[in-house]
């Protein structure tokens, strides 16, 4: 009985880390590219984005629970479209303009799936010309993608991811 019950808990592991290593590194890319947008670096948000584009396209969506996979099929294409706009161009306004809908994307993602640590779902009032604008970060101090240094601290916490 200690046996089955160890082989089943081996298997349920196995299974947890596959599914979460199907889409970690989609997470991590796009977590390279709010790093990017952080720092107001174009040229590294365009590179970290040509990386986040291949991670999309490695998926295989096979792997992937029920509620991914329906997820996944809905965001898909505007997270290639997003990626594709960010990767092609050095210009973080551009990006930034397309990191809105590339994060609320994640963010759908995210929430079905779950990252193995606590996620920051964060918000900057002032982005977006002034509609807001979301994001996720692996840190809970905020350091705002959409504007960089110009208003680094500008935002809160409004959802914790667990």
């Amino acid at each position: 009985m200690a046996i089955i019950a160890l082989l089943s808990v081996t298997v349920s592991t196995a299974q947890d880390k596959n599914q979460l290593g199907e889409l970690k590194a989609v997470f991590d890319n796009y977590f390279q590219v709010k790093d990017a947008l952080v720092k107001s670096n174009g040229k590294t948000a365009a590179t970290e984005s040509a990386e986040f584009l291949a991670a999309i396209k490695a998926v295989k969506m096979e792997s992937l629970s029920e509620a991914e996979h329906t997820v996944w099929m809905k965001v898909l294409p505007e997270l290639k479209e997003d990626a594709e706009h960010i990767s092609e161009t050095n210009d973080a306004a551009h990006q930034r303009d397309h990191f809105i809908t590339l994060s609320n994307n994640v963010y759908d993602l995210l929430k079905v799936s779950g990252f193995g640590v606590p996620v920051y779902y964060q918000r900057c009032p002032m982005a977006n010309k002034g509609k807001g604008a979301n994001w996720l970060s692996k840190e809970k101090t905020v350091k705002n993608p959409y504007y960089g240094a110009q208003m680094l601290t500008c935002g809160k916490v409004v959802e914790t991811i667990n």
